[in-house]
């Protein structure tokens, strides 16, 4: 993955923070770095201030540093995603209770997605990251922040974390589309959140069609 800030966040603390909480409000990160490197915890919370998109950054009592992210949708800006393994899951039955299905057919509505929106116009240029302020989109987003920690993890997990990513992209993509509905005009919002499908798109194992 090479999220930009979660770059530029990694360069300072030396690991990838870790996301923390629902998002649902605000972007909130936390990282165990001045411990594991014997950092003063103010001193290396001052470092990361100073990133640009970092909103805030202070010293829990702990020592662990919270961060957040002034636009968390900038994840999706640069997003190069580690290639996941295949999962062993049988492709039927095809019903929610089949972790493969769910994963499948998540891709496969992300790869819709990039179908009809070149079909009604939505363009892929013009992205604005602070547009992907729903619920729903940053439901997604939080999922998507876990990339860098699990990359790097011994144990990353991979099969429960598409599931996760698969399930908060069913719910966008019923309640948050990324696409015109009826009349409505294309804007800015389809524009993000085409981004933000083509993202789960790259990051998800799966066919294109079901």
């Amino acid at each position: 993955m090479t999220d930009l800030l979660a770059q530029s966040l990694e360069e300072v603390l030396g690991e990838p923070p870790a996301p923390e909480g629902t998002w649902e409000r605000e972007a909130v990160y936390v990282s165990a770095a001045a411990l594991r490197r014997r950092v003063p915890p103010d001193e290396l919370a001052a470092r990361v201030r100073a990133v640009d998109g970092v909103a805030e950054a202070r010293a829990r009592p702990n020592g662990f540093l919270r961060i957040v992210v002034d636009v968390p949708g900038r994840l999706v800006e640069s997003l190069d995603p580690p290639v996941l393994p295949e999962p062993g899951w049988p492709d039927f039955p095809r019903t929610w209770d089949n972790p493969g299905f769910v994963v499948r057919y998540a891709r496969a509505r992300a790869c819709a997605v990039r179908r009809w929106a070149g079909e009604l116009g939505v363009p892929l240029t013009g992205f604005r990251p602070e547009l992907l302020d729903g619920p729903h989109d940053r439901r997604v987003l939080r999922v998507l922040a876990e990339l860098p920690g699990r990359a790097v993890s011994r144990d990353p997990g991979w099969d429960a974390f598409s599931v996760r990513l698969a399930l908060a992209y069913h719910d966008a993509h019923e309640h948050a589309p990324a696409v015109p509905m009826g009349d409505e005009p294309v804007r800015p919002v389809h524009t993000a959140r085409l981004r933000l499908a083509e993202a789960v798109r790259g990051v998800l194992v799966g066919p294109e069609r079901l």
